[in-house]
């Protein structure tokens, strides 16, 4: 349920334009939930090296 609470934010979040929360995956790991697409999600998560 909090998971889901956290998804439904991150995508209503109008902020997230300019601080994106792309470190939020889904509950089995995905790369899902990022509405500036999940290609630069991985490049964001490449350069912090946290995949």
């Amino acid at each position: 349920m909090c998971a889901q609470a956290v998804g439904g934010a991150v995508g209503h979040n109008k902020i997230s334009i300019i601080i994106p929360c792309h470190r939020v995956v889904g509950t089995n790991g995905s790369l899902t939930g990022y509405a500036g697409d999940v290609d630069k999600k991985v490049k964001l998560l490449t350069l912090e090296r946290a995949l």
